[in-house]
């Protein structure tokens, strides 16, 4: 006899909402009970996952960032993870053919391009652990505060990616997506307004309201600027999730043949192979992470000086005036005045601007003046 659903556990609870999930086919007239059981299951996870957070006892990874950007380097044990940063950097990460080598946080530097990388070796993470199993939470803790996140995927353990992904999926951790355009604005009355400046091909207005009750917002206006499927609305609505670039590597490609490194690939189609213990394929993957970390070039200019063309501030792309300030010294921010500009983002060389939240563009110089 099935128990009450009020003296389940939440663990129970997902588990069944989850077979109901596998076993209702998905078509338009089962469209909006699949999109609230998606919300139940995401806000019993949230739940979940808090709860089990509540009296853990026992130290977290204290990580100082350095450079001008962090990557982690996330996998199951003994995939390869600190032949990889050893390979990659400076750094001195033990390294065994065993399980469970690295039981601290060990960081690298990777110098390329000008840029300052610190790259970060995490102990392996198992099925479960975003649930805790083998620390796993403290380890993806360490991934959510990352610029980039490296998959390293064992070439004899395909299937390991996906259990990857969904452990940093249900970390609130989003590999390779954009934050789902939707403005939610609570009121006291009035019911769900919702509205979108584009088409919704993956959701209909009478499912999204479905889930807004579902997580007990009654009122509300909502403006949805993107096509969104049901999974983005409930991120939005949550707004705790981490938006982070990622890349895919097949490693130990050295100990298997041609027609077999083929087919993984076809299977799971990394980004790239390499083989960390011979360095193979090492520069292409500085390039891939330097390529994917999105930076762009700044050149600082003195006041009366020739612009230093040869050492750039790397500084992420999209980054404003305030950001430059902040990278080279809290204080500048409240001692700003104004800076002059030469390169893409104004109109004129030289031009003076005055605002802190000036977008620079990739190759600017700028000469910043202070109180």
């Amino acid at each position: 006899m099935a128990k009450p659903q009020k003296d389940m556990k939440l663990s129970e609870k997902i588990q069944a909402f989850e077979d109901e999930l596998k076993n209702t086919k998905y078509n338009k007239r089962t469209q909006g009970a699949v999109g609230l059981l998606k919300a139940k299951i995401a806000r019993l996870k949230d739940e979940h996952i808090k709860k089990a957070s509540k009296g853990v006892k026992g130290e977290g990874y204290a990580v100082r960032k350095s450079g001008d950007a962090s990557v982690i380097l996330v996998g199951f044990p003994s995939v390869g993870k600190s032949t990889l940063l050893n390979s990659l950097t400076d750094a001195d990460s033990p390294v065994g053919a065993y399980e469970f080598t690295t039981l601290t946080v060990i960081p690298g530097l990777l110098e390329y391009n000008h840029a300052k990388i610190q790259i970060l070796d995490v102990p392996g993470i198992i099925h479960g652990a975003a649930s805790g199993r083998g620390r796993g939470k403290e380890v993806l803790a360490v991934a959510a505060s990352c610029d980039l996140v490296v998959l390293i995927v064992d070439v004899f353990h395909p299937e390991h990616l996906e259990v990857l992904r969904h452990e940093l999926y249900d970390t609130n951790i989003r590999l390779n997506q954009h934050r789902p355009v939707v403005k939610i604005v609570r009121k006291p009355k009035g019911g769900i307004s919702i509205a979108s400046t584009v088409q919704l091909n993956h959701i209909d207005r009478d499912t999204a309201a479905a889930i807004f009750r579902e997580y007990r917002i009654a009122n509300a206006d909502v403006i949805i600027r993107s096509d969104i499927t049901v999974e983005q609305l409930i991120d939005a609505i949550e707004a705790n999730k981490r938006y982070i670039p990622g890349i895919v590597v097949l490693n130990k490609i050295d100990m298997i043949d041609n027609d077999t490194l083929r087919r993984i690939k076809e299977q799971i189609k990394p980004d790239l192979s390499i083989s960390a213990d011979r360095r193979e394929n090492m520069e292409d993957l500085k390039e891939i992470i330097f390529k994917k970390l999105n930076f762009m070039r700044i050149y600082c200019k003195e006041m009366g000086k020739p612009a230093d063309m040869n050492e750039p501030m790397i500084i992420f792309n999209g980054a404003t005036l305030k950001d430059m300030c902040e990278k080279l010294h809290r204080d500048f921010i409240h001692k700003f005045k104004y800076a002059r500009v030469w390169g893409k983002s104004v109109k004129f060389d030289g031009q003076r601007i005055l605002k802190l939240d000036h977008k620079l563009h990739d190759g600017d110089v700028v000469e910043l003046h202070v109180i």
